[in-house]
Formats: C-alpha cells, sequence, structure tokens
C-alpha cells in the first residue's frame, strides 16, 4: 500500500494526561502571529489534527502539541495545543511537560540550577522554570499570563439542573467554575462519564448566555470548560476536575484550570499572594500553585499565578497514513 504521510512524536503526560508532541513530518505553518498560524491550522490542517487527536492513532481523551516559528521577541519556541475537539488557546499540563522536553531536545541549553525556557503560547508568552539536577531537567514550573476573574456568581439556566450559579475565571483560557455539589455531585464518588456529560451541559449554556470577551484579544473569548470542584476554596488542599472540548475530562488537575481558579479565589480574598495550594485530579495526581503577582488585563484586576508540576516520557510514535486507508481523518465513537 502506498504511504501517503509519516508523522513523528514524542509522547509524554503530566499528571496522567498525555501530551503528544510533534516532532517531524508536519507541515509548515504560515502566519505572521502565531494567532494566524492558529487560525491557519484550524482552516487548512485540521485533518491532520484529527488523524492525530483520534481514534485509531489516538482517542476521545488525547490531547496534543505542534511547534511553531514564534514571532514574540523573546520566545526560546511556539507552539500550538490541540484536542479532540480542536486548538486550545492555553495548556499548563503540556507546558509543564514541554519545559522538560526543550531542554532534553538541546531547543533551549540546560544550565544548573534552573533553567527558564520561554513559551510563546497563543494566549500569550510563557515562561517555564525547569530544574537541573546533574545535567537532567524535571519538576518544571510556569508564570501565567495575567488571570483574571471575568465573573462572579453568575446563574445560567440548564435543562437538567434548573438554574447553575458559577463563576468564569481565565487563566490563559476561560473556564466556568462551580462546586459540583451545587448540582447534586461529587468529584470523588461521582462517575467521570457522569462529570463529563454535567460539564458539558454546563459548558453549552454558559457559553451560550454568558458574554465571553478577552479584553486585548478577541480570539480567546470563548469559553473552553467547566471545573467541578469540592468546594474548598480556603484551605491548602483542594480537588477538581476539568472537563472541556465536549466531553474530554482531563487527568491532570488543569494547569490553566488551576490558574483560573485562583485568580477567582485572590478576587473573593481566599488566595493570599504567595500563599501555596495544592490541586488534586480525578485521578489523584497533583499541581501546586500560588499568585505570585498582582496586575491588570483591560478593565479587569488580575493576577500572575505560578503553577508547577513534572512531565514524563512515555514514548516515542510514527504515524503512517497509506492512500487505501478508509479513516483518513480518524473517528470517534459518541
Amino acid at each position: 500500500m502506498a504511504k501517503t504521510l509519516e508523522i513523528e512524536t514524542v509522547e509524554m503526560h503530566t499528571g496522567g494526561e498525555p501530551v503528544r508532541i510533534v516532532v517531524a513530518g508536519y507541515p509548515p505553518i504560515p502566519g505572521a502571529t502565531i494567532l494566524e498560524k492558529r487560525r491557519h491550522a484550524r482552516e487548512h490542517l485540521d485533518h491532520l489534527r484529527r488523524l492525530l487527536m483520534r481514534e485509531p492513532r489516538g482517542h476521545a481523551e488525547m490531547y496534543g502539541v505542534i511547534p511553531v516559528e514564534p514571532d514574540h521577541p523573546e520566545a526560546d519556541l511556539a507552539v500550538l495545543f490541540t484536542h479532540n475537539e480542536g486548538y486550545s488557546t492555553m495548556c499548563g499540563h503540556a507546558t509543564l511537560a514541554l519545559g522538560r522536553f526543550a531542554l532534553d531536545r538541546g531547543l533551549v541549553p540546560a544550565r544548573e540550577p534552573e533553567t527558564e525556557v520561554r513559551l510563546q503560547c497563543p494566549c500569550g508568552l510563557v515562561r517555564v522554570s525547569v530544574e537541573v539536577r546533574d545535567g537532567r531537567p524535571g519538576r518544571a514550573r510556569f508564570r501565567s499570563v495575567p488571570a483574571f476573574a471575568l465573573a462572579l456568581s453568575k446563574v445560567v439556566q440548564t435543562d437538567s439542573w434548573g438554574p447553575v450559579e458559577l463563576d468564569v475565571g481565565f487563566g490563559g483560557a476561560f473556564y466556568a467554575v462551580l462546586p459540583a455539589a451545587s448540582i447534586g455531585l461529587d468529584v470523588r464518588d461521582t462517575p467521570a462519564s457522569e462529570l463529563a456529560r454535567a460539564g458539558e451541559a454546563i459548558t453549552r449554556a454558559a457559553a451560550a448566555q454568558l458574554e465571553i470577551v478577552h479584553p486585548e484579544e478577541p480570539d480567546l473569548g470563548f469559553l473552553y470548560g467547566t471545573i467541578f470542584t469540592d468546594g474548598e476554596e480556603t484551605g491548602d488542599l483542594t480537588r477538581n476536575v476539568c472537563v472541556f472540548a465536549g466531553r474530554q475530562v482531563d487527568r491532570s488537575p488543569t494547569g490553566s484550570g488551576v490558574t483560573a481558579r485562583l485568580a477567582l479565589q485572590h478576587r473573593r480574598r481566599q488566595a493570599a499572594l504567595g500563599q501555596e495550594k495544592t490541586f488534586e485530579s480525578i485521578t489523584g495526581s497533583r499541581l501546586a500553585g500560588r499568585v505570585v503577582e498582582e496586575t491588570r488585563c483591560g478593565p479587569h484586576p488580575a493576577v500572575v499565578v505560578e503553577v508547577a508540576g513534572e512531565g514524563h516520557y512515555s514514548g516515542r510514535a510514527t504515524f503512517l497514513l497509506e492512500a487505501e486507508d478508509p479513516f483518513q481523518e480518524g473517528f470517534l465513537l459518541g
């Protein structure tokens, strides 16, 4: 059979959430800015995203990274983030993995005890600090773009739960945030499939009924997902479950979601400057986060959040596409 395409990847995960990083075989993505590249990929190369994210090469919960040429003058590298539904504007778990990946691949020279990787994401420049011991990179932490509370205690109408009260926070992407108990669910005991259905429904309702606008970049103005919490907002340990891209459930605590939650907590005076908190995912994996700086984003009081965790390697892959393959763009089962 004739081979029409070959794409090489490095496979990683952070907190159990996959990170499929393209290293060869992807066509160049044109565009003067990273957001132009994101639009071009969505409009002209989306068949490749579907090929890598969907079955039989991926699955409904897959997450990916496509390196592109940076346009930010300070950036060491730039990336687009992909998932089963499209292209996200920020991804914390992938950013933590990319810090280690950049040093291991020699994209940024490793220096002990810590090396900074300046990563351009669609939401802006993110600075990743990677610990280096005996020449080997490990745990990383990133400082977010300005994060803020867009809306507090907003009520949206849903078909299954009636009126639902939630907050909306921005941590590189916009999230609806609410305690799972407020709709009769539990982030520790409710099956993931049920949380996924609820998250998808609430995201759709909130996106339709609330105005989601980023004050500086229109391309960032959409609701990415819903985060269910355990209701613990003032203590040092809390659990959350992030549902995004339809019914995709993050296996990690969601780095950009941690950022958004801390921005909301800081706005409500539930998180002090410098206070470290631990966020636990549906798998029990954890990320640490803290507010490190107060700032502004347009009219919004905002904060810079630092999130820490570690990516791990899980493999390497070469994905092939044959001309006779009946699933040229993969598939997802409902």
